[in-house]
């Protein structure tokens, strides 16, 4: 906790309307950190600056000229992220009118709003031309960097997503499903767990370490109300043991990047040095000088980047690439027990009649992905994480395809939205009809389709499978993401 005798600064800001909390032991530690090139009074500058808000367009949807034109009669001003070619910093005029979040194409998937120096260190994971055929991100939730990173690998390969907090598993899950994303397997574990479980496991790792949260408080004024020296010490210590685990979690020759969203050295170039220091013959740092253009403005002797937010206009944040390129000792084994494992592979008839069953609707994926079964449900896993299962316990797999029923089969709203090809059996919507289908209310078309089961469209992309009963389409949308208020930019 912030010691009560302890002197701060309240910067007061004409623009945001608010005052920023910055403790005055805080801000030495900056004076100490900040290299020579950058002056004080900008850092001060840029963090009484409210944020610039971000988007990532969702390539897995997507390219990103369609998305440009898609919204072009929108009148949204878009800039460039020069270290993500997805990215752009998003100017509108009717934010107050119509949130980001409830336009068609977020709530589509074409796009995911996200704080711009987040989506550094994707960037950073992602230098080479092979892509990794499995990766681990550490710390997902709440899945930024996770729907990044499917993006990137394509949806093929597979994705371990860990996220320790038990509240943030759902919206991980959520963000996952909205952006249409079938190779991800969600775990629910502190990250320090993984080395000894998972030795030698990943081609990549993405540790987006948890931290003091030094660099966003552009976002949050109250962000350092609990600052302290002594905090960031006990943060680092924890920070030494999941990236230790990490380590021994990926494979020799893989890359492991981490980052943080806080400025100090304890917590970054420490922890990075720490690391360094224990494995001098197993691990090198990957300079990130040529990342994009002018990533030497933010570059540090070592070759990482730290963030700070006068360079870019953004959250401060922290970056590091480094190459394993040896084996470690092994961790001992851990002490736990995964159970039985309830899922079956579907044998080969089965699978047959369900692919075929799939294909009548619309839902279509290729050899990445492997059917199995559990009771009456039926799931597509990632190939690639099989090796894994029986080795940690998964909170979910893949995408729940589909429930068995006298009938037939009942498909899921998850592998509609990531799996259907709608020009070839989709039913496109008006933009009422579309906004009443995210209400939670059947559609009366004046149309209506020739078959039962029926993917519903609009601007092209799924919203989500209707039955046909006479002349409506009975709604499916899952009642939790039923939206009201205004919806759709006109």
């Amino acid at each position: 906790m912030l010691n009560c005798t302890l002197s701060v600064y309240v910067w007061y800001s004409p623009v945001a309307q608010n005052s920023v909390f910055l403790p005055d032991e805080f801000l030495a530690q900056m004076r100490e950190a900040m290299p020579a090139h950058l002056d004080f009074d900008d850092f001060i500058a840029a963090c009484q600056r409210p944020l610039r808000r971000s988007i990532r367009v969702n390539t897995l949807k997507i390219s990103v000229a369609d998305f440009l034109a898609l919204v072009a009669p929108y009148g949204w001003q878009l800039t460039p992220v020069p270290w993500c070619a997805e990215g752009f910093w998003i100017e509108r005029e009717d934010e107050e009118s119509l949130p980001l979040g409830s336009t068609a194409e977020h709530l589509s998937g074409l796009f995911y709003i996200q704080e711009a120096s987040s989506m550094l260190p994707v960037a950073a994971l992602f230098t080479g031309d092979e892509l990794p055929k499995r990766v681990m991100d550490v710390a997902a939730a709440p899945g930024s960097k996770t729907t990044q990173i499917a993006a990137r690998m394509g949806n093929q390969g597979a994705i371990l997503a860990n996220e320790f907090s038990a509240s943030r598993v759902k919206v991980l899950h959520a963000n996952i499903s909205r952006c249409g994303i079938a190779n991800v397997a969600l775990t629910h574990f502190d990250g320090r767990v993984f080395g000894a479980a998972v030795p030698e496991s990943f081609d990549a790792i993405l540790l987006d370490a948890p931290c003091s949260g030094e660099g966003v408080v552009r976002k949050d004024p109250d962000a350092l109300k609990n600052w302290s020296v002594q905090s960031n010490l006990e943060i680092a210590a924890t920070q030494r043991e999941l990236i230790d685990s990490a380590f021994h979690a990926l494979k020799p020759g893989g890359t492991l990047v981490y980052s943080t969203c806080t400025l100090n050295r304890d917590e970054n170039e420490s922890v990075l040095a720490w690391l360094l220091e224990q494995y001098p013959q197993a691990v090198e740092v990957e300079s990130l000088a040529t990342l994009f253009p002018s990533a030497k403005e933010a570059l540090t002797p070592e070759g990482f980047l730290h963030v700070f937010p006068q360079i870019y206009d953004c959250e401060g944040f922290f970056v590091a690439r480094l190459r394993k390129i040896a084996s470690v000792e092994p961790l001992p084994a851990p002490g736990y027990k995964v159970g039985k494992f309830p899922f079956t592979p579907m044998k080969a008839r089965e699978s047959a009649a369900v692919t075929e069953a799939a294909g009548q609707v619309g839902l279509f994926w290729n050899d990445a992905l492997s059917l199995w079964q559990r009771d009456k449900e039926i799931w597509l896993f990632p190939a690639e994480i099989e090796p894994l299962l029986g080795k940690v316990r998964f909170s979910r797999i893949g995408l729940k395809l589909a429930e068995t029923h006298n009938k037939g089969y009942r498909w899921q709203h998850e592998a509609v939205i990531a799996l259907a090809e709608t020009d070839k059996l989709g039913h496109e919507l008006t933009l009422n009809e579309a906004q009443e289908w995210y209400r939670g209310r059947d559609i009366y078309p004046e149309n209506v389709p020739n078959h039962d089961d029926v993917v519903v469209t609009y601007q092209g992309f799924p919203l989500g499978l209707a039955k046909r009963i006479s002349s409506r389409l009975k709604n499916s949308y899952p009642r939790e993401l039923v939206r009201d208020g205004k919806l759709f930019a006109e």
